[in-house]
């Protein structure tokens, strides 16, 4: 199976070498704007790649993209760049908005154009509004990563906090991947015991903490670009996933971002991926404050992409 990536700066090479590590494609095609940097990155990933699940690797233009089964999007300004970093600003990464979707207008009709049955992955933030944006701008099949990443953050601070294994955690976030996303309390289980219950067996406040811990996801990138400068480690192994979900049909229920035309734009639901993207979305059981909360999340994305 190939893949193309657009986009050769940090995430785009995260994505690269975690497609590499997972061994997922039969070839990668990595396009940049500055061809330079494409040659460069594939050199330099290609050693390591010698010791994975064979792979072939080349640098390439939007031509070259033809044939892929799948095509992530990683182009575009970054948080710390694009002026996203306020925790106080309700806004996040809808900052980046206005500047990514002035590159997407030029990078997606090419990447229509060479390669329109490609299911289209879209990692650039804010991913939810550009999807929307590649849809009206040709393209069939666009996903969005969504809250998938943000699910995994929610699993990881909740099973550190009752020191379990992340994987024992069963919690969803939906909704925008961004500051309006929608932490589904309601259903987050251990061992089939609501998380609240637990959090009452054990003597914690439950209301102080779910505040700390929906504060660790949601600002979890401005934390990781505290440090580093940018967040791309989290992301390249998500977007991997997808694209072994992808190009093994394997039918998988992730909550990922698709087109919803109830809620009238992308945004994050459980939803069964395979081949062709999205064939099912599922509505969870949630209180009626969570869906209040996923409606003003829908409206907030909706509103970014008019």
């Amino acid at each position: 199976m190939k893949v193309g990536i657009v986009g050769a700066g940090a995430v785009g090479a995260a994505c690269l070498t975690s497609l590499i590590t997972r061994g997922v494609a039969c070839e990668v095609v990595l396009v940049n704007r500055n061809r330079k940097r494409a040659d460069g990155v594939i050199t330099d990933v290609q050693y390591g790649a010698a010791l994975q699940p064979h792979v072939r690797l080349r640098a390439g233009e939007y031509a070259d993209l033809q044939g892929a089964s799948l095509i992530m999007v990683t182009a575009g300004v970054n948080e710390k760049d694009g002026g996203a970093t306020d925790r106080s600003d309700p806004k996040g990464r809808l900052n980046l908005l206005h500047k990514n979707a002035k590159a997407y207008e030029d990078i997606i009709p090419k990447i229509t154009q060479a390669a329109p049955d490609a299911v289209l992955l879209v990692v650039t933030d804010p991913p939810d509004p550009l999807a929307d944006l590649a849809l009206r701008l040709g393209h069939a099949k666009v996903l969005s990563t969504g809250t998938y990443l943000d699910s995994l953050r929610f699993r990881f601070h909740l099973a550190r906090r009752l020191q379990v294994n992340p994987q024992s955690v069963e919690a969803t976030v939906v909704g925008e991947h961004g500051t309006s996303q929608v932490f589904l309390w309601s259903s987050a289980r251990l061992g089939g015991r609501s998380i609240s219950q637990f959090a009452k067996d054990n003597g914690i406040s439950f209301d102080q903490f779910k505040k700390e811990i929906e504060q660790e996801v949601r600002y979890a990138n401005i934390t990781i670009i505290e440090g580093t400068g940018a967040s791309v480690f989290g992301i390249g192994v998500v977007s991997a996933r997808i694209a072994e979900i992808v190009l093994r049909d394997e039918q998988s229920i992730i909550p990922i971002g698709s087109f919803n035309s109830d809620f009238g734009t992308t945004l994050s639901l459980p939803s069964v991926l395979g081949r062709n993207g999205v064939s099912r979305i599922i509505m969870p059981e949630m209180s009626g404050q969570e869906r209040e909360l996923l409606d003003k999340s829908a409206k907030t994305i909706r509103e970014a992409a008019a």
